[in-house]
């Protein structure tokens, strides 16, 4: 008499493992010792009937109680909830279809409901905005065309006073069985793909498919704070369903036209205003136009250099679904003078002849340190 190995040890998991790690180590050994994967090994096929078996209780929460309780003996002489053996008994096609599907690529694509009810498409919509309408939110209509139900059938792909029959090779229920070997496969039915009805008079306005193509306006909500690449779902406003199924999502993918005086980064936002020399030396305050229309008042002190930024508290973006708001930060460009005159040349002249380290300690401070650096190389 042949001992049973632990079923724990079969799959190579604790006995503490979860459901997930139960699959994840099923699959794993399933499509190592598969016998399509190993033809002629007997090894192979002995191999994968264990593994399956072990599966089959240790997946099921009565029959894995059982086991852990009383071994292999639970499922002898009628003992416990999965008396008889397990692995190819009653429910060997369902204890193995969730996963036989991703090991061979068996598949039948997106799922269908009994009666053909098919599940519409979701549909994807891009829309350009302004940074003003993201600062202050907006309504937009949407035009696009998409499938809709087909009003003379009612969606069902029938014609008029007629009926969807069962199909003949399922049976209605949109699979089929096939025994390969020592198991069985389910396959999605070629007679009906999987609706489990056929039509033998179609609706002449939509072919069988119970939808139509129009063309559809849609008002959109977009909320103040919305970035670059936020998403709005419009659930049911997708492709209409199959026969009467129901309708897909339609997404809105917004994106954020190139703004001519501020840059975005979060909720703050950023921009350049150039200042003249004189200005930036003597210190004076301008106004920069902000988000909201209106406009902000910056002050300069003297000596302030290029590239100083100035905050503006509030000024900036509100933060989508939140009572926060951003700030704008200004920066100031100090403009060098061009096209002087022979005045303005002479006065220039005369202003550098007039400077000192104070007047330029950044300048000094720089030359000193190069002086320093050539010395200690010299030395």
């Amino acid at each position: 008499m042949t001992t049973k190995r632990c079923y724990y040890e079969t799959l190579e998991v604790e006995r503490s493992a979860d459901g997930s790690q139960l699959k994840t180590a099923f699959r794993k050994l399933a499509m190592q010792w598969h016998p399509d994967r190993n033809p002629g090994d007997k090894d192979s096929e002995h191999k994968f009937k264990e593994i399956n078996e072990a599966y089959d209780v240790l997946k099921d929460g009565d029959k894995r109680a059982a086991y852990d309780r009383y071994g292999h003996a639970a499922f002898e002489q009628g003992r416990g909830p999965g008396a008889g053996a397990p692995g190819f008994g009653g429910d060997f096609a369902s204890s193995f279809s969730d996963i036989f599907d991703d090991l061979f690529g068996m598949g039948g694509g997106r799922q269908r409901a009994r009666g053909g009810r098919e599940r519409g498409a979701d549909l994807r919509y891009n829309m350009e905005i302004t940074l003003e309408d993201a600062y202050r939110g907006k309504t937009a209509q949407v035009s696009l065309p998409t499938s809709v139900i087909c009003e003379a059938c009612s969606g069902s792909g029938a014609k008029t006073g007629t009926k969807a029959k069962a199909c003949a090779t399922c049976g209605g229920m949109g699979k089929v069985r096939a025994t390969q070997g020592f198991f069985t496969i389910e396959r999605i039915c070629p007679g009906c793909h999987g609706r489990g009805q056929v039509i033998e008079t179609p609706c002449p306005s939509c072919s069988g498919s119970g939808r139509i193509t129009r063309e559809r306006t849609l008002s959109v909500n977009i909320p103040p704070g919305v970035e670059d690449g936020t998403r709005i779902r419009l659930a049911g406003e997708g492709e209409a369903g199959a026969r009467g199924g129901p309708a897909g999502d339609l997404y809105i993918f917004l994106s954020l036209a190139t703004h001519e005086l501020f840059q975005r980064d979060g909720a703050d936002l950023y921009c350049r205003v150039p200042v003249s020399m004189v200005t930036a030396a003597l210190g004076g305050e301008f106004d920069v136009p902000t988000i909201d229309g209106s406009n902000g008042k910056v002050k300069i002190p003297a000596g302030t250099q290029s590239g100083t930024r100035f905050r503006l508290g509030a000024k900036g973006m509100p933060v989508l679904r939140s009572k926060q708001t951003g700030d704008m930060y200004v920066q100031v460009t100090v403009e060098t003078p061009q096209k002087l005159t022979k005045r303005q040349r002479e006065l220039l002249a005369e202003f550098e002849q007039l400077s000192s380290q104070e007047t330029h300690p950044e300048a000094d401070g720089f030359l000193g340190r190069v002086k320093d650096f050539f010395g200690t190389k010299g030395g």
